[in-house]
């Protein structure tokens, strides 16, 4: 028996859906643009990985949709496509949070060191998460302005994402390895989403929301 989960990426400038199948890839549509498309492109891609494995949109048997942190506009596309998807075709909705999705990806090309998954915040702040090699949780999930000395004590890692970039000159020098080709995508979550499937855990349609962050540190981000 088949079961299908859509999965929607657009906590980033990335806009990436993915197809998987009892917790294996199928297909795969994605784009990386200065600005934010996926207003123009979700839809386009939902109808492409489906057209790639030629299935129906009543063949899903879920949809996963990155649950944040990231991008507002992009969270708030992406969770109203979902929750859509989810009511009319009465299929349930996963959420997977993005920088864990990021590290399923990171993870297969450095297996054997810390994690360091970043979303560009603006200026020198970033979302994280640190992760050992066993995707354990070294750190929460946090909003940080960065500096020449953050995050000593899960030296040596490898860091990845959007937020990467603008962070290289001011770690130059430390015992860390940044990586420029990991970035955000759907097929992050196809493992993920597959064990929530399978351990029922899902959001109630009507009341989820994405986890924006900034709008719980706003207040310190004033200081």
């Amino acid at each position: 028996m088949n079961q299908y989960i859509l999965h929607l990426e657009t906590a980033t400038k990335a806009c990436s859906v993915a197809l998987s199948n009892k917790g294996s890839l199928v297909a795969l549509k994605e784009t990386v643009e200065d600005g934010y498309s996926h207003g123009e492109n979700l839809n386009v891609f939902i109808e492409d990985v489906l057209k790639q494995a030629n299935i129906s949109i009543k063949d899903l048997n879920a949809v996963s949709v990155a649950s944040g942190p990231g991008s507002y506009t992009g969270l708030r596309i992406g969770a109203a496509t979902a929750k859509s998807l989810c009511y009319s075709l009465d299929i349930p909705l996963i959420a997977i949070d993005a920088l864990t999705s990021l590290s399923e990806i990171a993870v297969l090309k450095h297996p054997n060191t810390n994690l360091c998954a970043l979303i560009d915040a603006r200026r020198m702040e970033v979302y994280n998460l640190f992760l050992n090699d066993k995707l354990e949780t070294l750190k929460e999930i946090t909003a940080d302005i960065i500096d020449e000395s953050s995050y000593e004590e899960f030296m040596p890692f490898v860091y990845f994402g959007d937020g990467a970039a603008k962070l290289e000159e001011v770690w130059s020098g430390r015992p860390c390895k940044i990586d420029l080709t990991i970035r955000s995508s759907a097929k992050g979550q196809v493992r993920l989403a597959y064990t929530k499937f399978e351990q029922k855990q899902f959001e109630d349609v009507a009341y989820w929301e994405p986890f924006y962050l900034k709008d719980f540190i706003a207040g310190k981000k004033a200081k």
